[in-house]
């Protein structure tokens, strides 16, 4: 648990006695698009900066040719590019772009709390809906950037030694004792405010899939989800992810919930996206970073993302970038 916090607890929420079980509604204001970024303050952000030592940058969007086709039934991207003035000038076009169809953050509009049908802060999917409502849209992401301390916590290494049968393209549940695990084994200690990033193997290993991998990962609908390694879907995992007060938690899987879902609209996406207003990563590409971790024993590091500016949007890739 974070150390000298002032938040409340997982078991003290809601702070709103009309709110639903659990939920952040409220905590920092009726008005709040921002949920758990609240915990990116500026003093946060210049502690940040004293973890750059060498100066060596690492990317974290996975190449927006994977998956190399559209998942969830959402549209693969085509990639134009359009001559102008003959071949002297080219632009290009990204027809059938989704902000969701590869490295992505799911932004507060994405996913509403099961036992209300509102999303964070009491928002109504009429007001998602309404173009000219701008309510805990992905703008309000980018406008103040996504900047602080970062950790790893790379589950697939750790699982080589102590999950031998480990597959990032089954159905494992990492657990909240499992993640201690990690935590202890590479030395990393939590603070208020981090972005955790969770290495589960799964980008690692679409890259090297067999052909008899590829049918059952593209292309799948909702309830038919491929099988995933994930966070398992419990009361613990919510409580020590809440208690450890993060700003936001990013995976290099497809749902950070080990999938398929035990219940789709009832699991992190419900409870971390609508209840506590915490941007959710998906397919960051975490392989390059977790190498050299490896190599460094380090596993803290200055971390920076700018989300599309885009008024009302759900989601966008994170343009993600950390700093050693």
């Amino acid at each position: 648990m974070s150390t000298e916090s002032t938040l409340p607890t997982y078991d003290e929420l809601p702070v709103d006695p009309n709110a639903p079980p659990h939920t952040a509604w409220g905590l920092w204001g009726e008005d709040d698009n921002l949920g758990t970024l609240n915990l990116l303050t500026p003093d946060k952000v210049v502690k940040a900066t004293s973890l750059v030592s060498r100066g060596d940058v690492f990317a974290l969007n996975w190449k927006l040719e994977n998956p190399n086709m559209g998942m969830l039934n959402r549209d693969a991207c085509t990639h134009i590019i359009k001559p102008i003035h003959g071949d002297m000038v080219f632009d290009d076009v990204y027809d059938g772009f989704n902000t969701q169809a590869s490295s992505q953050w799911d932004g507060l509009r994405h996913f509403c709390l099961s036992t209300s049908g509102q999303f964070y802060n009491n928002t109504s999917a009429e007001e998602i809906k309404d173009p000219k409502n701008g309510k805990i849209g992905v703008h309000h992401m980018a406008r103040r950037g996504i900047v602080g301390r970062a950790v790893l916590l790379d589950f697939a290494r750790w699982a080589e030694v102590n999950v031998p049968d480990y597959d990032a393209f089954t159905r494992y549940e990492i657990t909240v004792e499992e993640l201690d695990a990690v935590a202890a084994h590479q030395g990393v200690t939590f603070e208020e405010g981090d972005i955790l990033l969770l290495r589960t193997g799964w980008t690692a290993r679409y890259e090297v899939k067999k052909a008899e991998d590829t049918l059952p990962v593209l292309n799948a609908a909702l309830g038919e989800l491929p099988d995933s390694a994930g966070l398992k879907f419990s009361e613990d995992t919510f409580r020590w992810v809440w208690n450890h007060h993060f700003a936001a938690i990013a995976s290099d899987n497809i749902g950070v919930e080990a999938l398929p879902f035990i219940n789709p609209y009832a699991g992190t996406y419900s409870m971390f996206l609508s209840g506590w207003g915490m941007p959710l990563g998906e397919m960051f590409f975490l392989e390059a970073l977790a190498e050299d971790c490896a190599k460094d024993g380090v596993y803290q590091f200055f971390f920076s993302s700018a989300p599309l500016n885009k008024f009302g949007g759900v989601a966008s890739p994170p343009n993600a970038l950390v700093i050693k």
